[in-house]
């Protein structure tokens, strides 16, 4: 089979987008194939101003129906496939927009938040993320984690602190996942995993999503889409064919202000780190390109039934498991 047709049969699933949400960028999201993508909808937002932003996401995909549409469960990612859409699953990436409140994981479900991370980079109440000293999972972060079990939310651990992130892996009694990382394996940096880590949340039937985010990948800025197919491979060996997937982290569209955003605590106070120059390895630069991947793979040796686990089958099965659901 060639790449064109996998790809266009296969169920391709992005665990993880961050980009400028418009017409522009849903365009670009059908013309790469994607079934479904994890969509950020919240970082540093508190419970009314992430509200706000699902409103306003809600109203986004009304307004281009004919290219996108909702996604509350893994029949509806099914249906954005044989429909020719694209499925919009809204997820957070920082659980601070359920403040002290157990109560509003229990709302933001039913609004069709499907995918929390548990902190973003720094300590909330909840925990600790990946650029502090790691305190670990709070009392009330116990009580987060197993509402968010009973409700059907997975527990994302991306920008999570090692101690808070084992933790979490050990409290919940659903598979939790990294939506968006890669190995330290291969470069030193903060938001990397070890391999010790990735073995750690395989082994509990935990799932790793792969990013192309070009800093932390070995060739930085210069990488390719080579680079990037690489980087699964290393975790492949790792954890297994089954408990991977892809969440590329794009933040096509965006500017300065957003990476500035996002790299100061609570997107306004201290400096956590700088990324510099960002680009997208060479090959995957947008959206759009996501069926260079599926050529890739194949290009590499990956058989089709492995490429079509990677690109969306297994993300869906976890999802589905996750969320009380069978597929």
């Amino acid at each position: 089979m060639n790449a064109a047709d996998l790809h266009q049969e296969s169920i391709i699933i992005d665990g993880l987008i961050i980009a400028k949400w418009n017409r522009e960028l849903f365009e670009d999201m059908r013309k790469g194939g994607i079934t479904t993508a994890n969509c950020t909808v919240s970082v540093w937002e508190n419970f009314q101003d992430t509200v706000d932003n699902i409103v306003a996401m809600n109203q986004l995909i009304e307004d281009n129906s004919d290219l996108v549409t909702k996604v509350y469960n893994t029949a509806d990612i099914y249906r954005a496939k044989a429909e020719g859409r694209t499925g919009i699953l809204m997820g957070f990436q920082n659980a601070h927009a359920f403040e002290d409140k157990l109560g509003y994981v229990q709302v933001f479900k039913d609004l069709g938040v499907g995918v929390v991370q548990m902190c973003y980079n720094t300590q909330n109440l909840i925990g600790t993320g990946c650029y502090e000293r790691d305190g670990g999972l709070s009392g009330f972060g116990r009580e987060v984690v197993a509402e968010m079990n009973r409700v059907g939310i997975m527990c994302d651990l991306s920008h999570v602190g090692a101690k808070t992130s084992e933790e979490v892996i050990l409290a919940s009694d659903k598979p939790v996942c990294y939506s968006h990382c890669l190995p330290s394996g291969l470069k030193e940096h903060p938001r990397n995993k070890s391999d010790d880590e990735l073995r750690f949340i395989a082994e509990r039937g935990g799932f790793v999503g792969v990013t192309m985010f070009a800093p932390f990948l070995k060739n930085g800025i210069d990488s390719t889409i080579d680079d990037y197919v690489e980087a699964i491979s290393y975790i492949v060996d790792i954890v297994g064919e089954d408990q991977v997937g892809i969440g590329t982290d794009f933040t096509q569209g965006h500017g300065p202000d957003f990476f500035d955003m996002l790299t100061h605590d609570k997107g306004y106070a201290r400096e956590l780190t700088r990324f510099g120059k960002i680009i997208n390895p060479e090959g995957i630069r947008t959206v759009g390109e996501f069926p260079n991947l599926t050529e890739a793979l194949l290009r590499h040796g990956y058989s089709p039934e492995l490429v079509k686990k990677i690109m969306g089958e297994n993300w869906v099965r976890v999802l589905a498991d996750v969320w009380g659901e069978s597929t």
